[in-house]
């Protein structure tokens, strides 16, 4: 559900006779040009959340698509802006899906992760993870600009400004953005042997917080209430719930952050804790989460609330994404390239589509490491091979 005052104010764009920047490569796909588009949207530091960061990155990429033939909307938020594009062609669309935000605070670029490249290794904060994909997809639709729409597939892009923290309030469009479309590409990093994803654990985030009383822990430590210890006590119970055989499968627990507690001699009255789950299946996923909404408070008079911040459902492997992942194989074949797929643990924005039964695949960004670290980098080769194969999978094959 949308966050309470984030409803998005809709407001259709169609650019008309937008000049293409200098930075957007042509069909001849120079590496230097593509490096440069990079580096142009990695300077626009885009930290989740930052609505201002979120808008000035919006208004750079959305006239690059216009440029190439795409009709843009832009859905406003607090927390920023989501694209919507369209490109014409054949058939249902085929749905891009890639996120805007990074997990780097604005400042990082000139501070901590200074942009570089060595030879084939480029670096920058949100460049992996992952501004190099919607490259992919910008070049990928400059080589494609002059082919007749007949001769290519339809395109439906999304570019969510949120997927970092869980997608909380583009969730919901996702659903309606992708009514219709006949399959969908995520373009997170691949596995790191270049592998795409298909098939990709739950992830959920759960906080729990405990209500206690305070008093003296000397004086009079029998009035007081310890929220503390009422929360070790419902992690101890979370372990049991997560560990409980019965499970139809495993289940990834992490309790990342635990709050609580003034000073040593006054009894808590407030703690809390937030909790990372991963899960393989829906029926796992739905059986821990209601165990975990309906905790009770061990101790007499402490209070318990269990609230599930964000949450992106299993997506188990289908035939039909075995279906797509076989047509984009075939589509590598016919460039020389080998492409395979296998499920992954990270979670993504495509965990809803595939979840949803849309033939769903996903790592269609470059090869690379270090996401969400200071050694987060991409290799420029991999850039142009993702490019080489996504032209290939919107090209029409002749009969």
């Amino acid at each position: 559900m949308l966050s309470a005052g984030c409803v998005p104010i809709k407001r259709q764009i169609r650019f008309v006779n937008v000049t293409t920047p200098a930075t957007t490569p042509g069909a001849d796909l120079r590496s230097e040009d593509i490096l440069a588009l990079v580096h142009a949207l990695v300077r626009h530091e885009s930290p989740s959340r930052d609505a201002e960061a979120s808008a000035a990155l919006t208004a750079d990429i959305a006239p690059r698509f216009a440029a190439l033939g795409a009709d843009v909307e832009h859905v406003r938020t607090a927390s920023g802006d989501h694209l919507l594009m369209h490109v014409a062609g054949s058939g249902d669309p085929l749905l891009l899906i890639g996120h805007t935000d990074t997990v780097w605070p604005v400042g990082t670029l000139a501070h901590e992760v200074p942009w570089s490249v060595d030879g084939d290794v480029v670096r920058g904060p949100g460049a992996y993870d992952m501004k190099a994909g919607i490259v992919v997809m910008l070049c990928a639709l400059a080589r494609l600009r002059d082919v007749p729409a007949s001769q290519r597939r339809a395109v439906r892009i999304a570019l969510v400004c949120d997927e970092e923290i869980g997608s909380p309030e583009s969730t919901p469009l996702l659903r309606e953005w992708s009514r219709g479309i006949s399959g969908a590409i995520g373009f997170e990093s691949p596995h790191p042997d270049g592998a795409l994803k298909v098939g990709r654990r739950g992830s959920s985030r759960v906080r729990i917080a405990v209500t206690g009383k305070a008093a003296h822990a000397a004086l009079d430590p029998e009035n007081g209430i310890s929220a503390v210890d009422e929360l070790v006590d419902q992690l101890l119970r979370v372990r049991e719930i997560v560990s409980d055989p019965a499970l139809s499968g495993p289940v990834l627990c992490n309790v990342g952050t635990i709050s609580g507690g003034t000073r040593t001699n006054v009894v808590p009255a407030d703690a809390s804790a937030e909790i990372g789950l991963r899960f393989i299946d829906p029926t796992t996923e739905r059986t821990v989460l209601s165990a975990l909404t309906d905790l009770r408070a061990v101790r007499a008079g402490a209070q318990i609330s269990v609230e599930v911040l964000s949450s992106r459902p299993a997506w188990a492997p289908s035939d039909a994404d075995a279906t797509l992942l076989t047509e984009v194989s075939g589509a590598a074949r016919r460039i020389g390239q080998l492409v395979t797929g296998r499920p992954a643990s990270g979670a993504g924005d495509t965990n809803l589509l595939g979840s949803l039964g849309i033939p769903t695949v996903d790592g269609f960004g470059p090869r690379g490491g270090g996401a969400h670290a200071r050694e987060e980098h991409f290799l420029l080769s991999s850039v142009r091979e993702r490019i080489d194969l996504l032209c290939a999978v919107l090209r029409i094959s002749p009969e």
